[in-house]
């Protein structure tokens, strides 16, 4: 498929309750309001392409963008089309999850996500949490720089409630990620989760609600699933 016929599918499944709802989280026109399994279905059509990615990424139409992030083929991308990226993310589903999915799956990752967390602004901060997070939820502990994500959790225990708002909310989640899927780190986790206890994020006036950390790595401990690694970032 080409750039205009994604374009024209996407427009062709906008629902305009979607829309209506993404635009209330944080999306801004243009936007169709494409609902996530009817951009798998275009997906299935395109497969990974790189060059369609960066087409559809360029178009500033949030479905065509968050689309884009599915597609990405991370073997192709680069250090800078994905600075870029995430310099144009600019509400969450972008920043703290298209960008970093498809910036976990590429080898240089890590260190593109420890660039981010030293960024002024908000929302390249929290694709470098994200990001960091998505890393942990996917490589062997083994492969995981153990010491750099112990010195995170200590960060976020003593500065969290200090942290921008979209910040609080992915570095709440980045406790999660680590209790959940690095063993080696679980106690340490679960031990952060309990001193920052609850997260206060302005979720501008949605009802999603912040999860309590503590609690989150506990169920997935009584489950006996701490430590069970994702096949993929992209969902």
């Amino acid at each position: 498929m080409e750039c205009t016929e994604v374009m024209k599918a996407l427009e062709e499944y906008g629902n305009p309750q979607t829309k209506k709802t993404l635009m209330k989280h944080g999306a801004k026109e243009p936007c169709f309001g494409v609902k996530v399994q009817d951009l798998k279905k275009i997906l299935k059509q395109t497969k990974k392409n790189h060059s369609l990615s960066i087409q559809l990424y360029a178009t500033g139409n949030t479905d065509a963008m968050y689309l884009a992030g599915l597609m990405a083929d991370e073997t192709q991308m680069t250090e800078e089309i994905l600075q870029e990226w995430a310099s144009k993310a600019y509400w969450y589903y972008l920043s703290e999850y298209t960008v970093p999915w498809v910036a976990a799956e590429t080898s240089f990752g890590f260190k593109l996500a420890k660039s981010w967390l030293l960024s002024n602004e908000e929302h390249i901060v929290a694709a470098g949490w994200s990001t960091l997070a998505s890393i942990a939820s996917l490589y062997p502990d083994e492969e995981l720089d153990l010491d750099f994500y112990q010195s995170c959790l200590e960060k976020i225990k003593t500065s969290i409630h200090e942290s921008p708002n979209r910040v609080r909310y992915v570095q709440n989640g980045f406790v999660i990620a680590i209790g959940t899927y690095v063993k080696g780190l679980t106690k340490q986790a679960k031990q952060t989760a309990k001193s920052i206890g609850k997260v206060s994020v302005d979720m501008d006036g949605t009802t999603c609600k912040v999860p309590l950390a503590e609690t989150y790595i506990q169920k997935v401990i009584d489950k006996d699933r701490i430590g069970k690694k994702r096949k993929s970032a992209r969902c």
